[in-house]
């Protein structure tokens, strides 16, 4: 999946995942937030393919608990635009 198309599946894929902030999450132009979404994708994309395989629960867990952190961080990178300047 080329850059883009991650992103805006990573966008769209979080804007679900948090209804709170779904708004601000489509409107997002950020360089750091759009980079936060097509990690979120990636992320996304890592933990299903491990969930087919046997014998990686460990990993799948790993891989939800990086998708919970990177919501945070997108959280804290719409609600606070400081953080965003932090992170640079």
């Amino acid at each position: 999946m080329a850059r883009s198309n991650r992103r805006e599946a990573g966008r769209r894929r979080l804007a679900m995942r948090l209804p709170q902030i779904r708004k601000l999450i489509m409107a997002a132009c950020d360089p750091l937030q759009l980079d936060l979404f097509e990690s979120y994708q990636m992320a996304v994309e890592a933990r299903d393919t491990l969930r087919g395989q046997p014998f990686n629960s460990h990993l799948v867990r790993e891989c939800d608990e990086t998708c919970f952190e990177i919501e945070q961080h997108v959280i804290r990178a719409i609600q606070e635009p400081s953080f965003a300047q932090r992170t640079r």
